[in-house]
């Protein structure tokens, strides 16, 4: 109770001298008036607000000071602060690294997201499965204010009523239908050593009827008394509600044009304050839609501009698509969102109507280029000729954008020569582009690794490598300075025994630090293949039991620790985590096996434990099937803290191979121009056949050692009878015999020192701050403000 009180104290604090900082950057940026950047990100996964604003700030070891004079650690306090749920991956730390880079280089920007009140959930483990509970973390939240003086009325449902004016013009008015209020809430987002501090703007849902219906009630209406308040609350109470059942699909579609309605409104009005004529819009606003979740944004800002402003249709297109970029996140076509037709045209009948337009002009466009080409129109159409008709999110991202881009070398040439290439040879070249994904080191190594912080900022004259990673490369300079090696171990084998406590105190789990520490943390998917690892381990134990003691002892110990959720609705994903649980349950408690080997799920993953797990890795698992990851950002994170990676060529582990050189980083697997020979092999070829090696790892499973069979059948079923679509039987003999690889290289513990040194010393190319310099000069066309 009394470490909480001093949070509180100390988060208002700091809060309270953000607030000076906050209010002089939103009068500095309106004065200068210049073009500001909107990011719009249904997911940002800030982490704790407090220790970032401590160390952006510069007074942390004075709040150690005065937190110790009071008879507190520092580091109790931090650990009161709950995780901000707005987010489930890296689709949602990488727009948080973005607005901590924004601020940090002075960008005039503003995020915005919604508020969620139970965030994704929180994932409790019962009997080896992942069970979804609410996730209460504004129980109390300093770092957010209400802003009840700002507040827009959003609409659903309706109709359009159409009119000719004075002049024939036709006029389109949306009426009737639902409205509920969406309230702003204001977030300070501190820039690292500069007063600039940024804003990040979220909308909770209200019934616009108010809370309570007191006629409804008197009258012994008691549940629709209150009944319009919780329809409303519920766009938003939780971050992508299950889209299993209808309610679900409409609900997230809800959520989707809330969201992008109250922001528009926002941008809008504030433009307009300006006085300005409404063709320089473009010139004053970069509104970057974060993947396909914000797209409603290009619709909504055409009706604004063409049925509230009067604006002729092609003015208001070009000012449309002079604001927006699109950044792709995705090259799988099942993630792509689509729409379906009728559910748009019940919730927004007009927007539907304006879709239907920008789609018909632009497939007059197309057809003027390629004339006769039927198949290419059906091909590049934003309504896709389905059962029900679907409205393809990303085509009308494209259309309704001045740039693209993908987030990696690789997966930028994918979706230019696949899943957009159509849109390539309609536009040029020109409007596509790759913007590679960073993060920002002053949470991933300053905050999270403070003693690496520290002992590099003692070779590199102070922390000004903070703002300018490029400076790392000075540290190949110190490879042969013995004092700066031992302190390099030590500081790894620091991290990893409080990594030990961690799980010991969590989940009552003992490891040994001295083991090998291979860690896999992200969001649970097939693509991402936690499946393909869980296997690695079972072969690993299998193997194990086989061996003399003599053999054992030569063997090298390993603790394989993998976290993620899996969305609600994914049982295949909830399956791996069930299996994952299950083997460690046997391993952990088989007495041949000891401290040879453990095998962990860490529950509820979030992005303050993984400030506890990045820096205590020697090697993480990034091993995605070749061409499915658009980027990735968690193995910048475990690079920058001198771990190494296992890792197939795909996203951006493609780059970080060309940057810190083969020889320090452990690849494997199929390359991403073999996958779709491989798929038609597996569904059109001879009888498959499994590995030895994973068909005994598949038999063991079978065969009841990891519990009840029945769980696990679809799962292996996937792989042996429905075509294997991930590709982990291709891989799994290389992903085994790289392990041995990694293993071997262990044992070497100076040449894995040198690995581990170069490849930090690397890494300043993977830098946020690089990405927003790039995203300012190549689509925004915007520039800092000067402080």
């Amino acid at each position: 109770m009394l470490c909480s009180a001093a949070y509180a104290g100390t988060a208002l604090a700091f809060r309270d001298r953000l607030v000076v900082d906050w209010n002089k950057t939103q009068q500095r940026q309106t004065t200068a008036d210049q073009k500001r950047v909107y990011y719009l990100s249904l997911e940002f996964l800030m982490g704790r607000a407090l220790d970032n604003a401590m160390l952006n700030v510069g007074l942390k070891d004075i709040a150690r000071e005065g937190m110790g004079e009071l008879g507190f650690r520092l580091e109790d306090v931090i650990q009161q602060e709950r995780d901000a749920a707005l987010g489930n991956g890296g689709l949602g730390r990488l727009a948080a690294c973005f607005l901590d880079s924004m601020a940090s280089l002075n960008y005039p920007a503003w995020g915005y997201g919604l508020r969620y009140r139970y965030g994704i959930f929180k994932q409790d483990i019962v009997n080896g499965y992942q069970v979804e509970v609410p996730d209460y973390w504004l129980d109390f939240n300093p770092w957010e204010f209400p802003r009840h003086d700002i507040t827009v009325d959003v609409q659903f449902y309706g109709y359009v009523r159409k009119y000719q004016d004075e002049n024939g013009k036709t006029i389109s008015v949306w009426e009737g239908g639902e409205v509920v209020e969406a309230i702003a809430y204001d977030c300070p987002i501190p820039g690292y050593e500069t007063p600039t501090t940024n804003n990040l703007r979220l909308w909770s849902s209200k019934a616009s009827s108010g809370e309570f219906d007191f006629q409804k009630f008197n009258s012994g209406e008691y549940e629709a008394s209150v009944a319009d308040q919780q329809r409303a609350e519920t766009i938003s109470a939780v971050l992508y509600p299950n889209d299993n059942f209808d309610e679900g699909k409409q609900l997230r579609l809800k959520q989707q044009y809330f969201w992008c309605a109250a922001s528009l409104f926002d941008i809008v009005r504030r433009f307009k304050k300006t006085k300005r004529p409404w063709k320089e819009f473009p010139e004053q606003v970069a509104i970057q839609l974060n993947d396909t979740h914000p797209t409603l944004a290009i619709p909504e800002l055409q009706r604004i501009l063409v049925d509230e402003e009067n604006l002729e249709w092609d003015l208001a297109w070009g000012i449309v698509v002079g604001t927006f970029g699109y950044t792709n996140h995705t090259v799988m076509q099942e993630a792509l969102e689509k729409w379906s037709v009728p559910l748009t045209q019940h919730l927004l009948p007009r927007h539907l109507e304006i879709i239907y337009q920008i789609n018909l002009f632009f497939l007059q466009q197309v057809e003027k280029k390629f004339p006769g080409d039927r198949e290419r129109l059906a091909r590049m159409s934003i309504i896709e000729e389905s059962q029900p008709k679907r409205i393809r999110m990303a085509y009308l991202a494209i259309i309704g954008s001045h740039k693209v881009n993908g987030v990696a070398e690789l997966h930028s040439d994918l979706i230019q020569t696949t899943i957009f290439k159509d849109f390539v040879e309609f536009y040029g070249a020109d409007k596509f582009m790759n913007v590679t994904n960073g993060i920002t080191p002053r949470r991933w190594l300053h905050q999270a690794n403070p003693r690496l912080s520290a002992l590099i900022a003692s070779k590199l004259d102070g922390y000004g490598y903070l703002k300018d990673l490029n400076q790392l490369s000075k540290l190949e300079g110190f490879l042969d300075d013995k004092a700066f090696r031992k302190e390099w171990a030590e500081i790894k084998y620091a991290n990893k025994v409080r990594l030990a406590k961690f799980v010991k105190e969590a989940q009552g789990i003992s490891l040994n630090p001295a083991s090998l520490f291979d860690i896999q943390v992200k969001r649970m998917h097939e693509y991402k293949r936690q499946q393909l690892n869980i296997f690695g381990a079972i072969h690993r134990y299998l193997k194990l039991k086989k061996m003399s003691k003599e053999e054992r002892a030569k063997a090298v110990p390993r603790v394989t620790i993998i976290g993620g959720k899996a969305a609600p609705g994914y049982w295949m994903a909830k399956t791996i985590i069930h299996l994952i649980n299950k083997v460690g349950d046997v391993v952990n408690n088989d007495p041949e096996i000891g401290d040879l080997f453990k095998v962990v799920f860490l529950q509820d993953y979030n992005v303050s434990k993984a400030e506890i797990l990045v820096p205590a890795s020697d090697i993480s698992e990034h091993i995605s099937t070749a061409g499915t990851e658009a980027s990735g950002t968690s193995n910048m994170k475990f690079v920058l803290n001198g771990g190494l990676i296992i890792g197939t060529c795909d996203g951006a582990n493609i780059e970080i191979t060309r940057e810190i050189g083969e020889s320090n980083i452990f690849l494997f697997g199929n390359l991403s121009e073999d996958v779709e020979d491989l798929r038609h092999a597996h569904s059109y070829g001879s009888e498959f056949k499994l590995d030895p090696a994973l068909q005994e790892v598949f038999d063991s499973i079978r065969s009841g050692t990891f519990g009840d069979v029945d769980q696990f059948n679809g799962l292996l079923d996937g792989i042996v009878h429905h075509g294997d679509y991930y590709l982990v039987s291709d891989d799994f003999n290389s992903y085994c015999k790289t392990h041995e690889l990694i293993d071997e290289a262990f044992r070497n513990t100076d040449e894995w020192l040198d690995k581990s040194i170069t490849a930090v010393s690397r890494m300043g190319f993977f830098s946020s701050d690089r990405c927003i310099l790039e995203y300012g000069e190549s689509i925004w066309n915007t520039e800092p403000l000067s402080v």
